[in-house]
């Protein structure tokens, strides 16, 4: 539906609507005179800062007026808007009333901002309750949040990272992104039938033994990343090569690299990043012939989605493009598991959205709990991990006794830890490189969240009839430390050949 039909659509529906009492709010919405001017980029990062230091965490819906309206103002002005009748009210399907609320809701913009909705309205969702939003005046900010039907309200194009002084633009793009290759020591890993590499992390995890009883056949994998390499065959063409058989690749990309709103045109389904070719690689690469890594789950179907640029989550599109990915995915009948190696150090409501109804839809969904760079060694379990909907993974060390990864999050969110940095060298784990017939090494909570997301998958095709909290319990069940929940590690290291048996 083009841009101009839906508005007409809107503005029609809106005309028949009847009034509501936010419909006749008083126009006269009176601005303090030391908050008519928006905060600068600096002095809300400042504020954002604070919080996480005072409360350990910061969520738009505690932000001030002028706090909001500000990063609406340093963010392009767009804003997106989560309503509903209670917190819940997320599924368009479920929600009787969503067309007139929303309708509503823009009638109070059109009001305030004095525009037309094609001036004002970006985009409405299909699926969620929400639509994004171009807002201007504060006075628009405060008659929303006025509003009984409003979940949330929140600066979408704000960019918190890019405006770190201490942190150039170039080093937030390539955040988690390499496309090189790196030579395998013959040490991290283990030959096996048809020549295939077994990562040495796998066998810490007993995922080799439980191949006698499951080997994902059955079940699809959506991982949602920078997407996946179209050059390594073992992703494409050759995605049933050796021991690989009967199962299915495809590739999707709902990333849009522009700086303005309103586009809509994806740059693809390729990898530019190498990220997201490394969390497939690992979840679901061929027992290939070819000298190269195998992945967890080697008969199982993969999709993967190029959801944004790299794994932090800053930005409209990246944000919109994981958000389009999960509905995509929880659309999708035959996906079973739904894996995610990128974050933000704070909510964003429309992939909250977005998780909980790809959850609703029965998915099993793990996340990162965080992986450190320069500017998120702050915070802890980071989002959308430490939502009850998914499942929080991180990595450690190989050691005896429970030691994070040099980079890895820790807290009492996390789920289920993968080992997946050596003791001696620091090496991590190996997977197929964006680069045809070469390796390379990944490691973090990305790849011990992929590694989970494999083992659920062999769980699941051992036991294709149970629901996604039954795979949980089992793999729960098969942990090291379970019942007991570690306050850093959660439930430890998951046995695979005990979680298939």
């Amino acid at each position: 539906m083009t841009k101009k039909i839906l508005c007409f659509l809107v503005l029609a529906s809106i005309a028949f609507s009847s009034c509501t009492k936010e419909d006749s709010t008083d126009d006269s919405i009176i601005i303090d005179a030391l908050q008519k001017d928006p905060l600068s980029p600096q002095q809300i990062n400042a504020k954002i800062d604070e919080s996480f230091s005072v409360k350990g965490s910061f969520n738009w819906k505690e932000a001030s007026n002028h706090l909001l309206w500000s990063a609406m103002v340093q963010g392009q002005n767009i804003a997106t808007i989560g309503f509903g009748n209670s917190s819940s009210d997320f599924d368009r399907s479920k929600s009787s009333n969503n067309q007139k609320t929303q309708n509503d809701l823009l009638a109070i913009i059109m009001k305030y901002e004095g525009k037309e909705l094609d001036k004002i309205l970006i985009s409405s969702d299909p699926y969620l309750n929400l639509v994004d939003v171009i807002i201007e005046k504060q006075e628009t900010v405060i008659a929303l949040r006025n509003s009984n039907y409003l979940r949330y309200l929140e600066p979408s194009g704000y960019k918190y990272f890019e405006v770190k002084n201490q942190y150039s633009k170039s080093t937030l793009s390539s955040s988690g992104c390499g496309l090189e290759s790196s030579t395998l020591s013959s040490s991290d890993y283990t030959t096996i039938a048809p020549n295939a590499l077994a990562p040495w992390t796998f066998y810490k995890h007993n995922i080799p033994s439980a191949w006698s009883y499951s080997t994902g056949a059955g079940v699809t994998i959506g991982v949602v990343d920078t997407g996946a390499s179209m050059v390594n065959s073992l992703l494409n063409s050759s995605f049933n090569d050796g021991y690989s058989s009967g199962r299915t690749v495809q590739k999707y990309g709902v990333y849009v690299d522009s700086i303005w709103p309103w586009s809509t045109t994806t740059d693809g389904a390729n990898d530019k990043c190498g990220h997201g070719t490394s969390m497939s690689s690992v979840a679901a690469a061929p027992r290939n012939d070819n000298g190269q890594p195998v992945g967890v789950a080697y008969n199982s179907n993969l999709i993967t989605y190029r959801a944004a640029s790299n794994v932090v989550l800053d930005g409209y599109h990246e944000q919109n493009g994981v958000k389009n990915a999960f509905t995509a995915l929880a659309n999708n009948a035959n996906v079973k598991i739904i894996s995610m190696s990128m974050g933000h150090i704070f909510s964003v409501g429309k992939i909250e959205d977005g998780i909980k109804y790809a959850y609703s839809k029965g998915k099993l969904i793990f996340c990162a709990g965080g992986t450190s760079t320069s500017f998120t060694t702050f915070v802890g379990v980071i989002f959308p991990a430490w939502m009850s909907e998914t499942v929080a993974v991180t990595g450690i060390k190989e050691a005896s006794t429970y030691q994070a990864c040099d980079v890895c999050h820790t807290g009492g969110k996390i789920d289920f830890t993968i080992m997946m940095q050596r003791s001696g060298t620091g090496n991590t784990v190996p997977v197929n490189s964006y680069n045809e017939g070469l390796g390379d090494y990944v490691g973090g909570s990305s790849v011990a969240t992929a590694t989970a997301a494999g083992i659920g998958a062999l769980v699941w095709s051992k036991h294709p009839t149970w629901t996604s909290n039954q795979v949980l319990t089992k793999m729960r069940e098969s942990s090291h430390l379970y019942p007991n929940k570690d306050p850093e590690f959660g439930y430890g290291m998951i046995d695979a050949s005990l979680a298939v048996q």
